[in-house]
Formats: C-alpha cells, structure tokens, sequence
C-alpha cells in the first residue's frame, strides 16, 4: 500500500480508535497547587481510573543519609564485558561482512527494538494501546529476541522508574550518574527502596495474561535461542557467512547496539534536551535518541503524559514505533490507541514547559 494512502487510510479512521485523556498533576512545586484556585488540576482517577501504576508519585522522598554500599554482580560485570568486547571486535569485521549480513542485522535491530518500544513499553507498561493476539505474540517473540529481561521484569522495572522517578526507589536514577543510569545499574544489587516500592505495584494485568507469564516461565532457552542462536545460524546457514562474521557482527555487535540504545533513554534523555512540556522534571527531548531508538527520546513530553501511545506530541515525525502501531491499527491488530489533547499539551506547556517548545 502507497505511503500516501496508508496515513490517508489511518488519519481517516483516527478519532474512531484513540481515546483522548485529559493530564494529570504535573510536579509542581511546593504549595503551587494552593495557587490554583478555583480551577484544580484534574486528579489521577480523571486520566484513566482502571490503572495509574505509571503516574508520578509526588508524595515518595528518599529517606535521608547515605546510601547502601553497592553490591556488585559480578556475573553481570564479566558477561557484560565480554559482550562488549566481543561487539568491538564484530565492529572490525563490518567491513568484510556479506551484504546479506548487513541486512539481516539490521533487520534483527529493528524487530528487537520495535519488541521493547511498542511491546514491553508502550503496551505493556503503560497500557497506551490494546493488541489482539497476533500481534500481542509477534512484539513479545520481538521482545525475547532483545533480551532485556522478560516482560513481567522490564515492566515492574519501569513503572517503579515512572512512579518514583529520580528517586532511590528508581531502578535507574539518572541523578546517580550516566554510567549509573545507562548500565551501572544492572551491574550492581538494587537500592533497598527498589525492592520495596516495587513489590507495592499492581501487576495484577501482567500476571493475568497468559502470554506474558509463558514468556517468563520458558525465558532462558527462548533468550537462548532468539538473540544468539538464531541470529548466528541463519547467516552461516543461508547464504555461507563465516561463522565469525555470524557471530561477532550479527549476533554480539547487533545486540550490543539494541542495548545501549535502549539505555541511552535512561541516560541521555535525562540528561541532554529541552524541556518544553515540564521543566520541573529531569527527561528531556532528544532528537537523535528518538531517531535510535525508534520515537523513544521524546521523553519530557513522555513522562509528561504516560499514558500517550506515541509518547510524542508529533505522531510519526521521528517516531516509528507509532507508525507501527498505526500500521497495526489500519490492519486491525491494535486499537483504543489513547492519545492526550491538544489542549491539554498546550496547558500544560504554559504551566510547566521551559519555552522551548516551537509549535504554537
């Protein structure tokens, strides 16, 4: 289908098949909400009463000194060396690859990508969308072949990091370093606080659907065999790639890039960007992230409004996971996309942004 009648036929049918929620409190400062007045902020219950695990809890402060000693895994320390030493050296062999190789990396990268971002993220984690079940078993095999923990795991992760965030109850801290943020985090034991606020989530919606749990019972041998045996056999198989090249370019440099890109939302884009949604709150805007990571880098405006399945406020400008789920939509596969209003972004710009902000 041409491109032009793709966005013709999803643009059509739009206003059939997103909801549109109003915002919830934003962080403001002490005694701001007594400015208000007469006109509140609508509550958390107004955005989306069957689930709020996702939204920032204003109410959660660390509890003053210092912080446990770190712990390290050293399991976690010697594989992540090793993949990354064995990633630099697959950089080197990039040039001799077979075409084939290229492409099927590449590939590889954007299925993995799409598993985390429309899959464990924006419809597991936040709830922006729903999936009929073709599409729910393609994004969690997508999932598996990212290897970024199971979808039960990455969840409580992340919903601890919306709901807590910036905190020591953060899984990954952005106010503990890059290195922390980007990596450290999984190197080392979690903050007791992780721990506790964690098992305080409602993961009731997770622990009901039985592709998830499955996913999480057979995750080892799947991981196994989805981002290393897989992506190392069809190459040597198929069109005669030296094992080497199968092995150190579309396996290990593969898989070394669809982590760090990942882990460049969790560090970078709480670091580097504009703010032009929420000022008051660390996660930026950042373009090139957003073009890695598939439309991930909108992150002020995303921990703004969670609950927005395009975590942007421009659709499918540097965002192709929401051209994705949009795609998915326009077969049928994906539907009740929610979407905020361009009147509760523009609020919220004049309340909260940093005036950065471009469109009017």
């Amino acid at each position: 289908m041409p491109a032009h009648l793709l966005q013709e036929k999803v643009s059509s049918s739009y206003t059939n098949t997103t909801a549109t929620v109003t915002t919830p409190h934003s962080r403001l400062p002490q005694g701001a909400e007594d400015k208000l007045g007469k006109n509140p902020l609508p509550t958390e219950e107004d955005i989306r009463p069957e689930f709020k695990d996702d939204i920032y809890d204003p109410s959660y402060q660390d509890e003053e000194g210092p912080r446990p000693k770190l712990q390290y895994v050293w399991r976690n320390i010697i594989l992540m060396a090793l993949l990354h030493i064995g990633a630099l050296y697959g950089i080197t062999l990039v040039p001799s690859c077979k075409f084939h190789t290229w492409l099927w990396a590449f590939g590889y990268y954007l299925v993995s990508v799409v598993g985390i971002t429309a899959g464990a993220h924006r419809l597991w984690s936040h709830r922006t969308y729903k999936a009929r079940l073709p599409l729910r078993l393609f994004l969690i095999i997508a999932d598996t072949m990212a290897f970024q923990n199971d979808v039960f795991e990455w969840v409580r992760d992340h919903r601890a990091h919306h709901k807590f965030s910036e905190t020591n109850a953060d899984p990954h801290n952005s106010r503990r370093g890059f290195f922390f943020s980007h990596v450290g985090w999984l190197l080392v034991r979690k903050h007791p606080a992780v721990k506790e606020k964690g098992r305080l989530l409602d993961l009731s919606d997770l622990k009901a659907e039985k592709l998830v749990m499955f996913q999480r019972r057979y995750y080892k041998p799947a991981v196994l065999l989805m981002c290393f045996i897989l992506p190392t056999f069809v190459p040597w198989y198929f069109w005669s790639e030296t094992f080497q090249h199968s092995l150190y370019v579309a396996t290990f440099l593969r898989y070394a890039v669809v982590l760090n890109i990942t882990w460049l939302v969790n560090s970078a884009a709480h670091m580097y960007g504009y703010r032009p949604y929420d000022k008051n709150i660390d996660p930026r805007e950042n373009a090139l992230i957003s073009l890695a990571a598939l439309g991930e880098g909108f992150h002020n405006y995303h921990h703004s409004f969670p609950y927005d399945y395009s975590t942007s406020e421009y659709c499918w400008h540097i965002n192709l996971t929401t051209f994705f789920i949009d795609c998915m939509a326009a077969l049928g596969l994906a539907y009740d996309r929610k979407r905020v209003s361009k009147a509760a972004i523009l609020a919220r710009i004049k309340r909260t942004g940093d005036g950065s902000h471009k469109s009017g």
